[in-house]
């Protein structure tokens, strides 16, 4: 025991004491945060913390020039001598100082322009320098909140984990990524193994602070942040996108040119940055990037604007200059929280010479290394390229003391004692018994929550009990419940009782049970909400909804199969009968309006067997592993098929019996600048016509609500009636949209200052008895103030045997 507390000891000393140390500020003393240091002729270094602090581990005494890079301060050239370590360095960072008396100012065209494109006429031949390469990853991410709300919406928000003082304010994210990393160009292909991953107060230590989604290429066209795609300054059509000024230039350490360019965006709302670039004389390369977007610019409206700095160093092997850290820091503002965030990165050991095979990429882009969520705080210090702060250090040891604490069982006992209480609101907000330390709870759903009109129930409601039992880390659990439908002017309870098991997060294998009755609607795919179908009955006379009565039992289960094939499959057996209207109320009594009746095609009482099995196919499907689940990736890429088979028999008459065949394709695809496009085309084919239930057609999802949700444009048609299309023979159906986002009203003087999105969207549908039924519509989303944009309206134009009908509709966003 000695001996291995002796060779511990050695080996913390070595990896603390093996270093050189300090701190970086500026000339009035204020720290300077993500200053790059570096050995002189290499790219592997460290940067600074929050505080300006650094730690550069070095493993020779003698003779050292180290550098200190930081964007808009000159670059320091320190050499030293170090005899022992470890070895303490601070030193002070001047400000740049920008001339333009030796650049020759053309009152034709700023030389800012002419810069810009030599960088874009050199951008292939340079970024082949960096065709291929490995490199070691470094993330951090943290979230500190001020003056945090003790509640929202009357929901108590706790204390983040332990992270916040007296007055509510502290760090409430923590993370921290080490990774390696692989790159190629041509096809591009990424690929990153993390070997060490923590956060803050957590047990499992997973960040989601992956190297693809931090690499803010500006090299590419687009540089996409948050999913939105924004025009890079330097990409191949930058003109049409902004103005360039030269606001002065430097000569850095080994006497090359740096040339800072101003970027101003020619239109504000257009998916661009703002700031400014810095640009190698006749290396035509980035020498460092520090520049703004808004939350408006990529759609995140909780977000004011992000701040991204980015620095490059010149590789003597490669003779180009490389990316080795990079800044995004943000501000949140929204319902009461104030949020600092910043996501930091560093990388080093850049290997442009790797030994890629066929077998290097795959679909699998994240993979951990076993326990890299593990690693305790000797592996820490000696791996981790940028200090940590005081008051992140604090924060590690005061969330993993408590993390400990709230663990335990007494802990979670009192915690439950608490929560566990009951009050006045439980039988309108509903209430759950928890017991944390064994993982289950029960849970009591209000029938307050769901009451809801339709003219055969009346005013309903449905009140649930439910058991829910987590079993492990990796995404077991099981529940199961009961649901109690009660309709006042029908006078009749309908329970509906279930179970679902799920086994792991990985191919995520799930069982579900079910039976009782039930009223669905007559097309499955649940056209018409019942908070819609309430409003329009009680204020309009609109009873749209269409239900039947369904006793059933049925069990179902699905799994991914491979990577990329979910299926799925079921078997029920059910009695279904119609329904009809029991009552007439209306909240306003509309003269020459009346209800229809429940049924828009008669049908008799009947029983029947039901299997259903699907498969859905994502082509080219990334993933991402992490030690308890995967995580599958959208792709603009490929789009996504199913297909299904479900087949009808044992009914009493044999017409009711079929076998149908249904397909759907869909894809979203980001088009650069120009916006977002997307399709859905579906389509369906009945082996044999026959006379069966209405219920058992092909649907389209009609509308007839001026009011609708904004979230399913490219699922259903705008003007057609739910059920005057549907057909027991063959069928398809196409829609098409595209969201230009700012790619034409930003364009257009004043107009732009709105932020409206244009959108143009197509449908049609083909059925085999009758004509083709098409619409067409243009309209504006993105409609609101400020940081709400809830609102879309659409004019809409079909046309159906020669007969046109035209109409508004409009989207909201909250329901």
């Amino acid at each position: 025991m000695k001996k291995i507390t002796t060779l511990l000891f050695v080996f913390i000393s070595i990896a603390v004491f093996s270093q050189i140390r300090g701190t970086v500020t500026d000339t009035n003393n204020k720290a300077l945060s993500f200053v790059s240091v570096y050995l002189d002729g290499t790219v592997t270094g460290t940067t600074t913390n929050d505080n300006g602090e650094y730690i550069l581990p070095i493993k020779k005494t003698g003779n050292h020039t180290l550098i200190f890079q930081f964007l808009g301060y000159k670059t320091l050239s320190k050499k030293v001598k170090i005899e022992s370590f470890p070895y303490n360095l601070s030193v002070k960072l001047t400000e740049e100082e920008f001339v333009l008396e030796e650049v020759l100012i053309s009152s034709e065209e700023d030389p800012a322009n002419k810069i810009i494109r030599n960088v874009i006429a050199n951008k292939e031949k340079n970024t082949d320098k960096m065709a291929a390469y490995t490199a070691k990853f470094y993330s951090r991410g943290l979230f500190k909140i001020k003056d945090a709300p003790e509640k929202i919406l009357g929901q108590t928000l706790g204390d983040f984990g332990g992270g916040l003082d007296s007055t509510r304010s502290g760090i409430i994210y923590l993370s921290e990524t080490i990774s390696n990393i692989s790159f190629q160009k041509k096809p591009q292909k990424f690929k990153e193994h993390i070997i060490a991953s923590k956060v803050s107060g957590r047990d499992n230590g997973i960040s989601f602070n992956r190297a693809e989604e931090a690499n803010f290429d500006f090299y590419q066209n687009q540089v996409v942040v948050a999913d939105a795609n924004l025009v890079s300054p330097i990409a191949n059509n930058a003109f049409g996108f902004y103005k360039f000024k030269l606001e002065g230039i430097f000569y850095d350490k080994n006497g090359k040119l740096i040339n800072k360019i101003k970027i101003t965006p020619k239109r504000e709302n257009d998916r661009v940055f703002t700031g400014f670039i810095y640009v190698v004389e006749d290396d035509w390369m980035l020498y460092g990037v520090d520049a703004t977007v808004t939350g408006t610019q990529v759609n995140i409206t909780a977000v004011d604007k992000l701040h991204f700095k980015l620095n490059y160093n010149f590789s003597e092997a490669q003779k180009t200059w490389i990316l080795i850290s990079q800044t995004v820091d943000f501000k949140i503002g929204m319902f009461g929280f104030n949020i600092n965030g910043r996501f930091s990165a560093a990388y080093s050991e850049y290997d442009f010479a790797p030994n890629f095979t066929d077998k290097t990429f795959t679909n699998q882009v994240l993979s951990f290394e076993k326990q890299a969520t593990k690693k305790d705080s000797v592996y820490w210090n000696k791996l981790r390229p940028v200090p940590l702060t005081i008051e992140e250090t604090k924060d590690y040891t005061i969330k993993d003391s408590i993390k400990i604490v709230r663990k335990s069982k007494k802990y979670l006992d009192s915690v439950d004692v608490k929560r566990n209480k009951l009050n006045w609101l439980s039988p309108i907000t509903g209430y759950t018994y928890r017991n944390s330390y064994k993982d289950w709870r029960v849970s009591f759903n209000s029938p307050l929550t769901s009451i809801n009109f339709n003219t055969v129930k009346g005013y309903n409601a449905t009140v649930g009990l439910s058991y829910f039992k987590r079993l492990n880390d990796e995404g077991k659990w099981w529940n199961t419940g009961v649901d109690l439908n009660y309709g006042l002017s029908e006078k009749k309870l309908r329970p509906v009782f279930y179970f679902n098991k799920k086994w792991n997060n990985l191919k995520r294998p799930r069982l579900n049970v079910s039976g009782g009755i039930s009223t669905p609607q007559f097309n499955n795919r649940n056209p018409i909400s019942k908070l819609y179908n309430s409003f329009n009955s009680i204020f309009w006379e609109r009873n749209y909804l269409k239900i039947y009565e369904k006793t059933y039992a049925r069990v179902g289960y699905s799994q991914e199969a491979v990577n990329g094939i979910l299926v799925n499959g079921s078997l029920e057996y059910a009695n279904r009968k119609p329904l009809f209207n029991t009552t007439n109320y209306s909240a306003i009594n509309r003269d020459n309006v009346s209800y229809t009746a429940n049924n828009p095609q008669l049908f008799n009482e009947h029983k029947i067997w039901s299997l259903n099995v699907g498969a859905n196919i994502t082509f080219g499907q990334k993933y991402l592993l992490y030690p308890n689940r995967k995580f599958n990736m959208d792709s603009n890429k490929y789009p996504s098929l199913y297909i299904g088979y479900r087949k009808n028999f044992g009914a009493d008459n044999e017409q009711l019996n079929s076998d149908l065949f249904t397909a759907r394709l869909r894809q979203n695809i980001t088009v650069g600048n120009l916006g977002d496009f997307r399709y859905n085309i579906r389509s369906g084919i009945f082996l044999e016509k026959k006379n069966i239930a209405l219920m058992d057609y092909l649907h389209a999802n009609g509308n007839l609500l001026k009011l609708t949700p904004n979230n399913n444009h490219t699922n259903r048609f705008n003007l057609l009636d739910y059920y005057a299309f549907s057909t027991n023979d063959k069928y398809a159906e196409m829609h098409v949209e595209h969201n230009f986002k700012g790619a034409i009203l930003g364009k257009i003087p004043l107009i732009e200052k709105l932020n409206f999105h244009l959108v143009g969207g197509a449908k049609a549908l083909f059925t085999a008895d009758r004509k083709p039924y098409t619409e067409y519509s243009v309209g504006i989303d993105n409609i609101g103030w400020g940081k709400w944009r809830v609102l879309r309206v659409d004019y809409v134009r079909s046309n159906y045997n020669g007969q046109t009908n035209n109409g508004f509709v409009f989207g909201v966003s909250l329901f």
